[in-house]
Formats: structure tokens, sequence, C-alpha cells
């Protein structure tokens, strides 16, 4: 889950990785017009898009609290107890949608622990890395499980390029636009998740594909009233507005903490944030 931050130790928003990926999905079904090309095959890459994260969804169904903080433990807070994992679920979950849909989300999760294969220069910790950090102890695990996936790649690559329909979606410069396009939406909604409104400046997301041949960089700057100028505009018409769902949770001590996480986070009115794109 994502735990965004609060001013002054109040509430913060908290969404699921099912809410993020939503938020990714409305980035996915608005983005394109005449100088951004949506992607192809539209159907199943904006499936992985809406899904890629999905191997969390059992961790997000049973919360485990941070005690120094006080909230749950989430992406970029405090290491989730059998994290690793969700990088072998989420692929699976894509995969049984589609092999193109595991592709991706395959490439997704083994390029969180690369440097998104050198496509983002997104942190989500200022002065951070671009890539999930490897704890010495976990070294051997990690690469175990990631060397899984390049053969889970490798697999599912066989079988899209064994059918005249598939072949061409594995066409290296297809692929790899695809790759971004989902890297993009991933770390542009990664800014909201993970960012109080008051701790959002100018942001730079690069190697955002125009085409398969082209890309460029896209600038995010906000205009106060969660209203964001972005350019050049890669959505359709000239606004854009995307919700995330979520809710507020307020810090707890370890002492006074619920049995029942789940239920004490869950029980929580229903929230929404609301984020307003215009070209700029």
């Amino acid at each position: 889950m994502m735990i965004q931050p609060a001013p002054s130790g109040g509430p913060r928003f908290i969404c699921t990785m099912a809410e993020h990926n939503d938020l990714c999905g409305q980035f996915a079904r608005a983005f394109g017009n005449d100088q951004f090309e949506r992607p192809t095959p539209f159907e199943e890459t904006l499936y992985a898009i809406e899904h890629h994260d999905r191997g969390w969804d059992k961790f997000d169904a049973a919360p485990v609290l941070d005690e120094k903080s006080g909230f749950p433990r989430g992406l970029g807070t405090a290491p989730i107890p059998g994290g690793l994992d969700t990088t072998r679920l989420s692929p699976d979950f894509n995969e049984a949608r589609h092999a193109y849909c595991g592709l991706l989300s395959s490439m997704h999760c083994w390029g969180l622990y690369n440097a998104r294969y050198g496509f983002s220069e997104f942190r989500i910790q200022k002065g951070g890395s671009t890539s999930v950090p490897i704890p010495p102890q976990n070294q051997d695990a990690t690469h175990a499980v990631l060397d899984q996936e390049i053969a889970r790649q490798e697999r599912l690559k066989a079988k899209l390029a064994a059918s005249p329909k598939t072949a061409p979606w594995i066409e290296e410069k297809r692929l790899v636009q695809n790759y971004k396009l989902l890297q993009f939406f991933d770390t542009l909604a990664l800014y909201f998740n993970l960012r109080h409104a008051s701790e959002r400046g100018k942001e730079v997301f690069v190697h955002v594909p125009k085409s398969s041949e082209a890309d460029t960089s896209v600038t995010v700057r906000p205009l106060g009233d969660g209203v964001y100028a972005v350019a050049p505009f890669p959505f359709a018409g000239d606004r854009m507005e995307a919700r995330c769902k979520g809710r507020y949770f307020e810090p707890v001590a370890p002492e006074r903490a619920s049995a029942d996480l789940a239920a004490a986070l869950y029980g929580r009115p229903p929230a929404e944030q609301l984020y307003v794109f215009v070209p700029g």
C-alpha cells in the first residue's frame, strides 16, 4: 500500500496497490493525442498497467503496523514482510490474463530493482536511488527471484513469437514503448501517492514515448488548488481529471493498536484525492 506523508503528524492518505493501479489506469485511458501515440496492443497493455502491482493484494488485505510511525507498513516506508514475493505474484496475476500482460508486469518488477532499465529518473525518496535497495542479507534471495523473472520473460516472448497475431507485439521498439508507458504512469501516480500536496514540486518524467521511434520528457508543475501544468500535454483534450481512492488514517501507538489493523484501516470512511491536469 501507499502511505502519503502528512504535515504536523496528522492523518495520512493511504491507498492500496489496487487503488494505485486504478490511478495508473486512468492516466493510460486518457493518454494519446496528435503528439502521443496510444499503445498497441491496447487492451493487453491497458490491463497490465491497471494490474501491474496486483501481487500486493494479500499483503494489503493483512496490513502490518510500523511501530515507529504508528501507520501500516507501506511502499517507501517500513519494509513489508514477504514483500519480495510480490515480484513473482504480480507477474503471476497478469500472466493468468494474457502472456503479454505477464511479460510487461515481469519487466516492471525486474526493472524496479534495476533502475527501471535506465528509462526513469524518478526517486521515491529525495536523493534516493532509482532502484529498490536490496539489503545485503537479501542479495541471494532477491537475485534468485529476479533471475526467475528473466526466465519467465524469455518463456513468454517465445510463446508470443509463435503466433502471427502476437509476434509483432514483442518487436523490441514496440515492447519497450509500452514498458516506458507503464513506467510513466506508475511514477506519475507515485508522485501523488507518496508525496503530500505541499511536497510536490516540479518533476520531469524522462523517456515518455511519443511513438515507438521517439521519446520526450514531460514536465509536471503544481499550480495550486490541485491543478498541475503538464508540458508537453500527453492526454486527450485540454483538461484531464484523475481521482485516487483511499482513506485517511491517524497514527496509533503500538499499545493502542487494534488487534485487527485491517478492520481499523478499512473501516475508515472512503475518501479520494482529485488531481487536475492542464497544458502548460
